[in-house]
């Protein structure tokens, strides 16, 4: 079975996609049209420190991800039996099974951006070296720990949590204390894929009433439910991955326990790829 695996926010980099953008000036064109500026400008040059900035960052990483999958058809690359991406990544992987296309793709991680680049306080946290299910019963044991959510399932051995700043660090200690090696706070400005992302969930859901999707053609893993999208439920499920978290390991443990899986990132980075590397480890013994 071949898996093409996107990624998400934190694969961004300076100079992504240079050499694509020429190559396929449709795309480029048409997205610089959604967008209002240039996407070449952004990943390439990033002249006034954007890129790093939510409502920049997810169109330009689709985008990326976008030019890359094509290249990777267009250079005899085989379709693949099943697509999965992180996050903003799961919106490459319904381009690839074909329920909107590429324009639309565009427009949707513009308002799905801003959305998520409006919310403002609050945090996340990366904690290594600590098993999900005992981060949870960390959580459970005290006030401050149920008002934090775990936004990412990424690896047994990394979890992101999210919730207000001053609780994140009231559960760093009995987290570390539980085993954690260490809890990293993140460089982001609100606490994605978590409760606290309702409203902008709700907003998003607004927008995409106005949007029509096909059934994927192609089995896509979605983050919510680590399972492939239903065909009717792509609408909703889009809005449901902002305020829920992103179960990237069990979607990779569903994914290994199909028939003889090969697995390919196509984007930009490797950070996928050495997070199924953690999960393949852990699941063989």
């Amino acid at each position: 079975m071949q898996i093409v695996l996107f990624p998400g926010q934190g694969s961004q980099s300076k100079g992504m996609g240079a050499e694509l953008f020429e190559r396929y000036a449709d795309w480029t064109s048409e997205a610089d049209a959604v967008l209002g500026y240039s996407i070449r400008e952004l990943c390439v040059d990033d002249p006034r420190n954007e890129l790093g900035l939510t409502q920049f960052t997810q169109p330009a990483l689709f985008i990326v991800n976008a030019l890359m999958y094509r290249a990777r058809l267009d250079d005899g690359g085989a379709k693949p039996d099943f697509v999965a991406g992180h996050s903003l990544g799961e919106y490459n992987a319904l381009l690839a099974a074909g329920c909107f296309d590429f324009t639309t793709g565009v427009r949707l991680v513009k308002e799905r951006g801003a959305l998520m680049g409006r919310v403002s306080g609050g945090g996340m946290a990366a904690v290594i070296g600590l098993e999900p299910e005992k981060i949870q019963t960390v959580l459970f044991a005290s006030d401050e720990g149920r008002r934090v959510d775990v936004a990412n399932f990424n690896s047994f051995e990394q979890t992101v949590i999210a919730g207000p700043r001053p609780d994140l660090d009231a559960v760093k200690p009995a987290l570390e204390a539980a085993g954690a090696r260490m809890v990293i706070p993140l460089n982001v400005s609100a606490p994605f894929h978590s409760r606290y992302m309702r409203e902008a969930q709700n907003e998003f859901d607004r927008f995409l009433q106005g949007f029509k999707f096909a059934a994927p053609a192609i089995p896509v893993i979605s983050n919510v439910r680590a399972r492939p999208y239903e065909g009717d439920m792509v609408r909703a499920t889009l809005a449901e991955q902002i305020g829920n978290s992103v179960r990237w390991l069990d979607s990779m443990l569903y994914l290994l326990e199909q028939p003889d899986p090969t697995f390919e990132e196509v984007g930009p980075g490797q950070v996928l790829t050495k997070l199924l590397k953690q999960i393949q480890k852990r699941a063989k013994r």
